[in-house]
């Protein structure tokens, strides 16, 4: 990321994978990260002999260092920084800073889940408040009845209230997803929905639907980060990260958002693209952590794609789709592809697909610069990753 090194060491993302999903009853969480490494590390080239760094995080203390001792590593460099969904775009900072001050020559990072194969033992969302799912400050909300859902129901109101947006704005959102979803062959759900169909569903958190949320799924992916001079000789071009940066807001409560309507997207965004030398117009395609409709609408204002207020007409009638403003969320999103509980791996997987060129169906044409933004906690955290497929 830091320009005109001229010495080879520059940050470079050359190899992705996903693991099967959405579904893997059979898989431990752990094998699920294997998979994902094994393939990500074949795209690249490379083997887990040729890695000496690696990151990951999950729901536990020590999560990175148990699944190292799982795929047989023992790497010099390592990082388990968790922010929720936000988690591996900023993993995938740190490790860009290791490549290129020469702490690591290549890091893995995987992240792997089995939520939905889970479900019933110990994950959930209601029932109990959500206290079980957020700990720490986050119960003095929860005491009140507040649910993960609800937090970002709670900036959906305010939003509508503020700006006039309509049910009918977010509820696009979820429909372009899913007509993206539908050329995605491991998509969860892949059948045609209308806007009225989103607004008819069941209300979960007034005035979030059923299909304004994203769904629970099983799954991982890995990429692979090395310097631009150890690409020369890899099987496929460098993706070179541009620019990156990462910022939070507040931790859990979304009773302590400073504002409902602004995320943590207005920090580090325009951060990304200073530092990266772009602008929000010289996007191509973007992948945007779509928890619940009303985050796509918070961060294509808060990235700088249309003015604050504006979210709702910039995302409808098809904004984020291939002809649209903004190409959004390619392989169909959290909404409709997969979500295994942090889902921001997926954002730097299909952005690395996109600018080779390997986007199936929803390729954009003549993609050469993309944006990855992960979301974490109630609207907690952000971080941006701009991604190129030139060298600057």
């Amino acid at each position: 990321m830091s320009k005109g090194r001229g010495d080879g060491r520059r940050a470079v993302i050359v190899g992705v994978a996903t693991s099967d999903y959405p579904r893997l009853p059979e898989m431990s969480e752990h094998a699920v990260h294997g998979q994902a490494a094994d393939r990500a590390l074949a795209d690249a080239g490379l083997t887990m002999a040729d890695v000496d760094g690696f990151a990951s995080t999950g729901f536990f203390p020590m999560y990175a260092t148990g699944v190292a001792e799982y795929l047989g590593l023992h790497p010099t460099y390592y990082d388990e920084t968790n922010a929720g969904g936000a988690s591996f775009e900023v993993l995938v900072e740190h490790a860009a800073y290791a490549i290129e001050c020469g702490a690591a020559e290549v890091v893995l990072i995987t992240y792997g889940s089995i939520q939905l194969s889970q479900m019933g033992r110990r994950l959930g969302t209601g029932g109990g408040g959500g206290a079980g799912f957020a700990p720490g400050p986050a119960i003095y909300d929860a005491l009140w009845g507040n649910t993960l859902v609800g937090s970002y129901a709670l900036a959906a109101r305010r939003h509508m209230h503020q700006f006039g947006t309509t049910p009918e704005q977010l509820a696009s959102v979820a429909v372009t997803m899913r007509q993206h979803a539908a050329s995605n062959p491991q998509a969860q759900e892949r059948e045609p929905i209308t806007v009225q169909d989103v607004v008819g569903s069941r209300l979960v958190a007034d005035p979030l639907h059923k299909l304004d949320c994203c769904v629970i799924s099983d799954g991982g992916g890995a990429c692979v980060v090395t310097t631009a001079e150890r690409a020369a000789d890899l099987r496929k071009a460098p993706i070179y990260l541009l620019g990156a940066a990462h910022s939070t807001t507040h931790h859990m409560n979304i009773s302590a958002m400073p504002d409902l309507t602004v995320s943590p997207a207005a920090q580090c965004g325009p951060l990304a693209f200073a530092r990266a030398g772009v602008r929000p117009a010289d996007i191509d395609v973007a992948q945007l952590y779509d928890s619940f409709t009303i985050t796509v609408v918070l961060t294509v204002e808060d990235l700088g794609f249309c003015k604050k207020g504006e979210g709702g007409a910039f995302v409808e009638n098809g904004g984020l789709g291939l002809g649209g403003h903004l190409p959004t969320n390619t392989d169909g999103g959290g909404l409709s592809a997969c979500h295994p509980g942090m889902r921001g791996m997926f954002l730097i997987v299909e952005a690395v697909r996109q600018l080779r060129g390997e986007g199936g169906a929803t390729q954009v044409p003549e993609a050469k610069i993309a944006v990855a933004h992960g979301t974490g906690g109630m609207l907690s955290t952000g971080a941006t990753l701009i991604l190129g497929n030139e060298e600057p």
